[in-house]
């Protein structure tokens, strides 16, 4: 029997769609796993007094690369980060370095802004003629706490002496105020006309969670749309389980400070990780975007920013760098991923890592070209 008009239709059109997918899948060709380069010290940059973590560079009217960069204090430890956080900026010759640093951006700017405690995990846009500096912060509540307080939330407070009953209900104290901070996570922007500053900050956040996140907002990424907008990568906790998962979503704006419009879809689906950095690729048509997942970098892929899937070459990087000389670097973390782009081609790849010392710095990993 021969088929009829609707199953010829339902064929042709199972056809089409192949061939559709064929074309955009052959466009996926992007290999960021060999394009990486060995490091040398120039590539790193420590400071003494800090702990350094998550970077995004930009190149100034200047001609010259700025870092935007995450730090705290080794005085009130690493995990300071959600109390006590700073941007900080730095200047470079070479966007994969050395960096030299030049001044603090921003920090917590107290009660009663929304933001009034931390400035953490920045990235650095530039779209027309401005400067957009986004950026994590928090109010736990609007509370004021004392110094006590500060410090249990910084993880900082000493049990020397104490029972173990005295130390458990001392955990329990500091758990509970640091999840004041943690779901209380919110993103914000400053803008800029030179990359010098003064920056202006809103005296509000700028994405409130929805659809697939919930409780929290951070972990910004920014890129402009080929058919105008903007879109925006932004993390949150996936909304009715138990266990605490972490989440991606998509948001949309018509303008670099939104509002911005959370979509329905998960952008990662249920797969535990953080820390996207995206951009869309003129020559292959198509939004990339990498993460880590506690062990690996990712590299997705979608056409039109909605529709996201691992990448071709999905598996960029491992939690070990190797130096100029051959010898690892090995790191107890690897995250806050970030690419540089140049002429519409990725350059460097910033990565934040923590040694099982506690020490932790940034990396600026050079990528050659690849055909």
């Amino acid at each position: 029997m021969k088929p009829d008009i609707f199953t010829k239709l339902i064929l042709l059109t199972a056809l089409l769609t192949g061939c559709i997918h064929r074309v955009e899948d052959s466009t996926d060709t992007l290999n960021l796993a060999k394009m990486i380069q060995p490091v040398s010290e120039e590539n790193i940059l420590y400071q003494p007094d800090f702990y350094n973590w998550g970077s995004s560079i930009i190149k100034g009217e200047d001609g010259k690369y700025h870092l935007f960069y995450a730090q705290m204090t080794k005085e009130l430890g690493f995990y300071s980060w959600m109390t006590d956080g700073l941007i900080s900026r730095a200047v470079s010759d070479n966007p994969a370095g050395p960096y030299r640093y030049v001044e603090t951006v921003l920090k917590g700017r107290g009660q009663p802004h929304w933001d009034a405690h931390t400035a953490h995990n920045p990235r650095i846009k530039k779209f027309g003629d401005k400067y957009y500096l986004y950026y994590i912060s928090t109010n736990p509540n609007g509370n004021r706490l004392d110094e006590r307080q500060m410090n249990l939330a910084r993880r900082l407070y000493s049990t020397e002496g104490l029972t173990d009953e005295e130390k458990a209900a001392l955990k329990k104290e500091s758990a509970g105020l640091r999840k004041q901070f943690q779901m209380n996570q919110r993103i914000g922007v400053a803008v800029a006309d030179q990359i010098s500053g003064p920056w202006k900050r809103l005296d509000h956040p700028i994405v409130e969670p929805g659809g697939p996140i919930s409780l929290m907002t951070c972990n910004p990424a920014v890129t402009e749309r080929p058919d105008g907008g903007y879109l925006m990568f932004v993390r949150g906790i996936q909304p009715n389980i138990e266990k605490f998962t972490r989440s991606a979503a998509i948001a949309l704006a018509d303008s670099p400070v939104g509002p911005w419009a959370i979509q329905k879809k998960a952008a990662v689906a249920d797969l535990n990780s953080e820390d996207p950095a995206v951009w869309y690729d003129k020559q292959r048509r198509r939004y990339y975007a990498i993460y880590h997942a506690f062990g690996y970098m990712g590299l997705i892929t979608s056409t039109d920013g909605v529709d996201w899937k691992p990448a071709k070459h999905y598996k960029v990087l491992e939690k070990t760098i190797y130096k100029s000389d051959g010898t690892p670097l090995k790191a107890a973390r690897l995250e806050r991923p970030y690419i540089y782009l140049e002429d519409g081609e990725p350059k460097v790849m910033t990565v934040a890592v923590r040694e099982k010392s506690g020490e932790s710095y940034s990396v600026f990993i050079p990528l050659k070209k690849t055909e």
